[in-house]
């Protein structure tokens, strides 16, 4: 249990979850919060957090995949940081009382050390997951994944659909990993970027990695960094293919076994009426959240308000919670999502949405603080106010 301005959040083993709840519940299960519970008691969606919930850390830039819309544009001979650096940084993250951990790169799996990560991120009190296209994926290497709580393969359909989106077709090699994985009783997920064409196939790619064995299957949105950046315009789906995504994801939780999950920057494809903002609160679906339950610590230990956020950053290693208190990034995406411009600010889910992806607003529009360019109800304010011009800054 982490004590909050609202409370406190509380993480559940069975089942894994994280439960915000108020102070006088907080209180009968003996916390006390100090001088954080001084005055009125603020909204649990609205309050600043003491840390971020989870951490994305970056093991390493190596990787020799190349899928087309890479964000961090990894490599073969990418950076990859030492373990000591890396249990350091372990170290900081659990001290400051974060409950979660993501290991990600680049592919995490080329590292020979994986398990004695896992195993530091496990004595430090950290749930530890991570991120894998599975084309590495081996026996031996099996064994070092014995500690996570879940790993999440990237497989975005079968193989027509898995070569529109990463550029060749690996949907071979993820498929058998999972199959390693279901046989080794390793809990995993699957992680689906959201192009043209994935999301066309979205349901029949669901039924498959159910069949398959995952619990879960995390649905992420194409973001223009990196590599993504060169043909995020041509990859991305038309505004029109949106209609509807909340109902599709109703109608596919409702016959499917395993867990869907949208990440936070999908929320505007969902703000079309279909859903009430005070449920999708209530129930955890949220807008942006790089900056407040979120990090990313990157390979050279900067600390980014998410995954996607590659400007400057403060240095993680320094002190982390000097970092996630002071960093100017992070406290221009907490503005934006306290206080965004129109039409986010008049609209009815902006409690939820916040604003948008700032990512995709600072790349498609030049400025971090413009309305989230690809959001449905923008596009038609700004078609109905002729403005809203589209620019590709510099990356």
């Amino acid at each position: 249990m982490r004590a909050e301005q609202f409370g406190a959040i509380v993480s559940l083993a069975s089942p894994a979850a994280l439960v915000s709840i108020d102070r006088a519940f907080a209180r009968s299960l003996g916390v006390e919060g100090g001088a954080l519970w001084d005055g009125p008691e603020p909204d649990y969606a609205t309050a600043p957090l003491v840390a971020p919930t989870e951490i994305h850390l970056a093991v390493t830039e190596r990787c020799g995949a190349g899928c087309r819309h890479c964000y961090v544009d990894a490599r073969p001979d990418g950076f990859e940081p030492a373990r000591a650096s890396l249990e350091a940084r372990l170290d900081a993250i659990a001290e400051l009382g974060v409950f979660r951990v993501a290991f990600g790169g680049g592919e995490a799996l080329s590292r020979t050390d994986l398990d004695r990560l896992v195993a530091h991120a496990r004595a430090r009190g950290l749930d530890p997951t991570l991120t894998t296209s599975g084309l590495g994926l081996t026996r031996e290497k099996l064994e070092s994944l014995r500690g996570l709580s879940q790993v999440n393969v990237s497989y975005d359909g079968s193989s027509e659909v898995y070569r529109d989106v990463r550029g060749f077709d690996g949907s071979t090699g993820a498929v058998r990993a999972m199959q390693m994985l279901r046989e080794a009783g390793i809990p995993f997920g699957v992680n689906l970027v959201l192009t043209k064409s994935s999301l066309a196939a979205l349901e029949r790619t669901a039924e498959e990695v159910e069949s398959l064995g995952a619990r879960e299957l995390q649905l992420c949105r194409l973001k223009p960094e990196g590599r993504g950046a060169l043909d995020h315009l041509a990859m991305r789906p038309a505004v029109e293919a949106w209609k509807g995504f909340a109902a599709r994801l109703g109608a596919l939780t409702a016959r499917a076994k395993l867990v869907v999950r949208v990440d936070c920057s999908l929320v505007p494809f969902l703000a079309d009426g279909t859903l009430d903002p005070s449920d999708m609160i209530r129930f955890g679906i949220s807008g942006c959240e790089g900056g407040r339950s979120l990090a990313t610590v990157d390979v050279r230990g900067g600390l980014h308000p998410c995954s996607f956020e590659r400007g400057p950053a403060s240095d993680a290693d320094a002190r982390i919670a000097d970092a996630w208190s002071n960093d100017a990034t992070l406290d221009a995406f907490r503005a934006h999502h306290a206080s965004p411009p129109e039409p986010c600010v008049s609209c009815e889910y902006r409690p939820v949405c916040r604003g948008g992806c700032r990512v995709v607003a600072r790349v498609l529009r030049g400025d971090p603080n413009a309305p989230d360019p690809e959001c449905p109800r923008v596009i038609a304010h700004d078609r109905n106010h002729g403005s809203g011009k589209l620019r590709i800054a510099a990356t």
